[in-house]
């Protein structure tokens, strides 16, 4: 090893002690006979050879570190003297430094001191070797949390109390109760450590602790990631791998990234600034170097994910890394406060502006698919459209994320091509209750939705379908506003606007689906009307009772409440005057029994018949066996 007890903070670079093995001593004068000897001469005197007792038996003649007895370990009271009899050579070097430089007292002193660091370097590495499960991240971190830093204040010369801290137990005053063995022993650990680096540095030795503290936590930094399942991949890697194993990687990141910063990297830093208090500098550093590699890694993968290829189901993996990643970012800015690390910062930062341009994108590609859909095939029975499932759905899912979509959308304003259609749904911009970018956002995208709902409700042939396909897919969108956050995005005046629409398409309906069945009885059904015109209002209410309701027979009203709203509805229209009409001419026209079966349904019946309605074909609620005109054969006279 070479001699470095004599480094630039005692002598100048021309020095010839800087290599004695080199450079042979040459005196000039006399050695001081110990009559001469000053007080200050014999107090250095008396440091070199009580270290040089102290340091000789613990020298070890091994090549490495294998094999070795840890002085702190087999008598910590002896580790303290050994520390100080370090520092008392350092003092001697310096004094005979200005005394006599030349004095064979300063070889003598710098052979120690070189003996002393290769000891202590040894003791260094086999402490953080021996602890590893003390001194891993999650107990540092933990520990840290639960024990006031005072506990592991620097040691110092005048710090006897709190190595006996850290050679035999916690004090109660300190920590109480809730520091266990484990973490004892862990403190210990650290506060050893501390003490060794402390006595490096200040030695000028502080390269040789630095080199040997970076290479065994650097390893258990990486080992850690790899535990994790981190890996470095290039976007190039990336861009070639199918979607379902991206997706399978995010998974294993995400499960990663917080245990990583606020575990792996929290508890590398509190160690780091524990072992090396002394020079702020050199815990930056070596900080730096142990976390550098393995935080680059987990904070550009989400970066190489936003610049994938993007698609509107790929939308909430990545708002899933974007949160993870502003979950984090107060621990972030905090453990890599450092001007050497603001590359991991700026990795971070540049992994959410990447990933919110991703999400921002999607969002545009979604409101396209929504308006290029050009399914021409109107949906059967009138039922829910599979467009209006998948957008409200999508949306729902989307309001879970709802405060990082605020940050995302906040500089993105709502910027419409065309005019809103106000007339028709009413403008999102206008409704007080919709003033944030992530509600006008989300009130578009519903009003894009309803806007193709309207087109394809024209495929239908039957206007009376039309109007019932555009009540349930509204109803549809109410019932999920309703029943989820959008309700809070949206608000209450939203949902009363579109609740009276439903009801609007569902007296269209009914105005169009039974308009014929009404007109076929008389305007006033108690007026008195000749027997002609009694039998021809029983024929064609007969036939257009039978020809509305087998057509209505096979469509759907999904929403029960609905349903249930349009019946009731339709019953108090027909029911009650076609009873009256009932009641006043059933009597007349039994005389005519024998040649036509004219009065088919009672009163009830109708009621029988229209409780079957929007179930679909064989669905459920079909008429009862009891019914006196179960069915439109029944031809018994009334």
């Amino acid at each position: 090893m070479p001699m470095k007890g004599m480094r630039s903070m005692f002598f100048k670079s021309t020095s010839p002690f800087n290599s004695p093995a080199r450079s042979p001593l040459r005196f000039n004068s006399p050695a001081l006979s110990p009559a001469r000897l000053t007080f200050s001469e014999t107090l250095v005197d008396e440091n070199i050879e009580n270290a040089q007792t102290l340091i000789n038996k613990w020298e070890s003649d091994a090549s490495s570190y294998a094999d070795h007895t840890s002085l702190f370990s087999m008598n910590r009271q002896e580790s303290r003297q050994y520390l100080d009899s370090v520092k008392n050579i350092q003092s001697a070097m310096k004094y005979i430094v200005t005394e006599n430089s030349n004095s064979e007292k300063l070889v003598r002193a710098q052979n120690l001191m070189q003996i002393g660091m290769k000891r202590l370097e040894k003791e260094f590495y086999y402490i953080l070797k021996n602890n590893r499960e003390y001194l891993d991240p999650e107990s540092v971190s933990t520990r840290s949390s639960l024990t006031p830093r005072s506990s592991l204040s620097e040691f110092d010369d005048d710090s006897e109390d709190e190595f006996k801290f850290a050679t035999n137990s916690v004090s109660e005053d300190v920590a109480g109760d809730s520091v266990s063995e484990f973490d004892q022993v862990s403190m210990a650990a650290a506060t050893d450590l501390k003490a060794i680096a402390n006595c490096m540095i200040s030695s000028g030795y502080g390269m040789e602790c630095v080199k040997i503290y970076k290479i065994v936590r650097k390893s258990i930094v990486d080992e850690a990631m790899y535990h994790l399942g981190v890996e470095i991949l290039t976007f190039s890697q990336l861009q070639k791998m199918d979607w379902e194993v991206v997706e399978i990687k995010i998974k294993t990141w995400l499960n990663a990234v917080k245990f990583a910063v606020k575990t792996i990297f929290t508890g590398e830093r509190i160690l780091c600034d524990q072992v090396f208090s002394a020079s702020p500098s050199v815990a930056e550093s070596v900080f730096m170097d142990i976390s550098r590699e393995g935080a680059m890694a987990l904070f550009v993968f989400p970066e190489h994910v936003a610049k994938c290829k993007k698609s509107p189901e790929k939308m909430f993996r990545t708002l899933d890394l974007y949160e993870a990643i502003a979950d984090v970012w107060p621990e972030i800015e905090s453990i890599f406060a450092f001007e050497s690390t603001s590359a991991i910062r700026s990795q971070a930062v540049n992994s959410l502006v990447k990933l919110g341009e991703a999400v921002r994108m999607m969002l545009t590609d979604f409101e396209a698919a929504i308006q290029k859909d050009n399914s021409r095939k109107p949906v059967p029975s009138g039922g829910v459209h599979p467009l209006t499932r998948y957008v409200m759905n999508y949306l729902t899912f989307l309001t879970d994320y709802s405060g990082i979509l605020t940050d995302i959308l906040a500089d993105w304003p709502l910027t419409v091509q065309s005019p809103l259609p106000e007339a028709y749904f009413g403008s999102p911009v206008a409704d007080d209750n919709i003033s944030s970018p992530i509600s006008m956002r989300l009130s578009w995208l519903v009003l894009v939705l309803l806007c193709k709902l309207d087109g394809k409700a024209e495929l239908y042939k039957d206007v009376a379908l039309s109007y019932l396909f555009l009540a349930n897919n509204l109803q549809y969108v109410v019932v999920k506003v309703r029943t989820s956050n959008l309700k809070f995005l949206l608000g209450d005046e939203w949902i009363g606007k579109h609740e009276a629409k439903v009801k609007q398409y569902g007296a269209n309906y009914e105005r169009m689906g039974w308009s014929k069945v009404l007109a076929s009885l008389p305007e006033n059904p108690t007026a008195d009307i000749s027997l002609p015109q009694v039998k021809d209002h029983f024929r064609r209410f007969n036939f257009a009772f039978e020809e509305t309701y087998k057509k209505q027979s096979s469509w759907v009203v999904p929403d029960s409440k609905l349903r249930d709203e349009i019946k009731v509805s339709v019953a108090k229209k027909l029911v009650p005057a076609y009873r009256e009409f009932y009641a006043k001419y059933r009597t007349v026209v039994r005389k005519e029994i024998g040649k036509e079966a004219l009065v088919r349904f009672a009163p009830d019946d109708l009621g029988n018949y229209l409780s079957d309605l929007f179930y679909g074909t064989g669905g459920p609620g079909s008429v009862s066996s009891n019914s006196s005109t179960s069915s439109f054969s029944s031809k018994g006279g009334h």
